[in-house]
């Protein structure tokens, strides 16, 4: 339940990053750069927030910690962007959606090296972005996707590979 950042980390004095009080760590790796505007929070699960090492997360992008986002190395997320690694209940008609609590963990975000991510995209719990994949603006990515892919769309569709 702390922050770790690598001394060489470049976190911008304009971003948001959360102190858990659930359990829950941020690590930011070796001259990654968070840029200004960008808010961790710890939030909807037990999973901890995991930035590997020359990672770029641009303006006004926002991660929950959830059920865990593990961000590999050489990632650049573009600005606007969404990751949301939990779900919430609501199937109870009889009790209003804000006390259903959180759903089960489809099993966090996991964003492998070598990632482009466009600007505005939403990345959802259960999503697996393979190494050196490229997501295009505005992208929903709620599954996996293939090494070196080029997926763009909601649904999210591999357009061919680089």
């Amino acid at each position: 339940m702390a922050n770790f950042f690598h001394d060489s980390a470049r976190v911008s004095p304009l971003s948001s990053i959360d102190i858990s009080s659930r359990g829950t760590d941020t690590r930011i790796g070796a001259n990654s750069v968070i840029d200004d505007y960008v808010k961790i929070k710890h939030v909807g699960g037990d999973g901890h927030v995991e930035i590997g090492e020359n990672v770029y997360l641009n303006s006004f992008t926002v991660i929950y910690s959830g059920n865990g986002v593990k961000i590999g190395n050489d990632v650049l997320i573009g600005p606007n962007c969404s990751i949301v690694p939990s779900n919430h209940n609501f199937a109870d008609r009889n009790i209003p959606m804000r006390l259903q609590k959180f759903g089960a963990s489809k099993g966090g975000v996991v964003i492998e090296d070598d990632v482009w991510i466009g600007a505005g995209t939403i990345i959802l719990d259960g999503a697996y972005i393979a190494k050196g994949s490229v997501i295009g603006a505005g992208s929903l990515v709620n599954k996996r996707t293939e090494p070196y892919s080029i997926n763009v769309g909601n649904p999210l569709t591999c357009k061919g590979f680089r």
